[in-house]
């Protein structure tokens, strides 16, 4: 009896990205306009910089950058959460650090959905940040009540693709046809609907506790509210987006402009305000918007923590309105903050600020290495290339930016910061896996692999 042949988990997220960016091109014709944009701003770079294209090569990210993005969603209830996990395990994507949006305004906790092996990076870096709404956190009880009433009696998977997830857990994967159903029947979970589950009143109650409120509660399910493509010069992407028809927000998040871009760095278009039926009464309402990133280099705990207090202090001086009307002193406050962050690759190694891929060059193959040699010897010899590894995880404080920039911040509840991983990994069903763990492991085995090849060479050459 032949065996059942499995799709590849990378396989299948590799087709459930590409469903999810045509579906959203065709709920979202900006998103179109903006991937449109980004691989005319990419074809350039890669044009002009081609010691960019060689490193990107060496180090197998070139295919992928054209195929790179990223979702986010939002949930409403723990048994949502938990299925989503199952959902995104399918396609070998697992969660990813915890991260607490209250501190920033935002009555979420979240987790990064994503592949975690440098091969399933670089077949597919797919990405979803998945973010839990924090009932506890409304004020008012009688709509915090009425809010858990209506997420526990929706149903935002299929019978179909939870069937094909307990499949696929029983029988350790999905076969062809199987595999085929599973991204159909997932991609309606994130599909969106125009007419809502609550009254114009109960929407208008909950838009005024918090906007982000009446996104998760008031639909069917947790419609995909950006679709973010990945460019090489996000500063000529955000100066090109008004030429293609579309206004960007006046800052762009994270840290500035470098010759060593770090962490993460992204723009985005206003939301869509949209028609919606609100049992039978019109309405509109403002979630969906386009958004463009681009991913630097993967910081250590401590680069993390100087991060952190540079982007804190420029902050504490000039802190950015959502309107962009202090655009550009906030820019140069962030500017003049990270001159304390080096620009410099080797300095940035040396320092212990970021995580490294090693590689062996062409001269590892001569094998005449003595075997005596730490990694900066071999660095400074040529036997060893250091490059930086690019950092796949989000950064809240970006994201909170982001959400306000696009859906204002005006009105509604306060949240202080109230961080409760217990409860969110508890809800998940797993632990979240930490970021730093993943990245030191990925430079840790890369050196290690560097060394065995090295003694091997030099013990055959002798």
């Amino acid at each position: 009896m032949s065996q059942v042949k499995h799709v590849t988990p990378d396989a299948i997220r590799a087709r459930f990205s590409a469903a999810m960016s045509a579906m959203y091109r065709d709920e979202v014709p900006a998103y179109g306009t903006l991937m449109s944009l980004v691989a005319d701003v990419n074809r350039q770079v890669l044009e002009t910089d081609p010691a960019l294209e060689e490193r990107l090569r060496w180090v197998g990210e070139l295919a992928r950058v054209s195929e790179e993005r990223h979702g986010a969603i939002r949930l409403g209830t723990a048994q949502e959460l938990f299925n989503m996990r199952r959902l995104f395990a399918v396609m070998g994507m697992f969660p990813v650090g915890y991260y607490d949006l209250t501190e920033a305004g935002v009555p979420v906790h979240s987790t990064a959905f994503r592949p975690v092996t440098e091969s399933a990076l670089r077949r597919n870096p797919f990405r979803v940040f998945t973010s839990l709404l924090r009932l506890d956190l409304i004020e008012d009880e009688a709509l915090r009540e009425k809010a858990r009433d209506l997420l526990a009696e929706r149903r935002i998977f299929t019978d179909l693709c939870l069937s094909l997830i307990d499949r696929c857990e029983a029988n350790g994967g999905l076969d062809e046809a199987e595999a085929e159903q599973f991204v159909e029947q997932a991609l309606e979970t994130f599909r969106w609907h125009s007419d809502a589950l609550v009254t114009l009143d109960l929407y208008q109650m909950l838009h005024d506790a918090h906007r982000l409120i009446a996104d998760v509660v008031s639909f069917r399910g947790p419609h995909i509210n950006h679709l973010t493509p990945r460019t090489l010069n996000i500063d000529a992407a955000q100066e090109m987006m008004p030429q293609r028809g579309i206004s960007p927000k006046a800052v762009v998040e994270g840290p500035p402009r470098r010759q060593c871009p770090i962490l993460l760095r992204q723009t985005s278009f206003k939301a869509l305000d949209e028609e919606v039926s609100f049992k039978g009464e019109q309405g509109r309402h403002t979630a969906r918007f386009g958004e463009i990133e681009a991913r630097g280099q993967a910081l250590t705990p401590k680069g993390r923590a100087l991060y952190d207090h540079l982007l804190t202090r420029t902050r504490d001086r000039v802190r950015p309105n959502p309107d962009g009307s202090n655009a550009q002193e906030y820019v140069a406050a962030l500017a003049e903050s990270f001159v304390d962050f080096p620009d410099d690759l080797d300095r940035i190694r040396k320092e212990g600020l970021g995580y490294f891929e090693y590689s062996l060059t062409g001269r590892a193959q001569s094998g005449d290495w003595s075997g005596d040699g730490d990694v900066e010897t071999l660095l400074a010899r040529g036997y060893l290339r250091a490059d930086p590894i690019t950092y796949e995880d989000f950064l809240p404080v970006s994201a909170a930016g982001i959400f306000q920039s696009n859906l204002g911040d005006e009105g509604g509840q306060g949240f202080a910061a109230s961080p409760n991983r217990s409860r969110f990994e508890a809800d998940l069903g797993a632990e979240v896996q930490d970021e730093f763990e993943l990245y030191q492991s990925l430079q840790d085995a890369s050196l290690a692999r560097c060394l065995s090849e090295l003694r091997r060479v030099n013990a055959t050459a002798q």
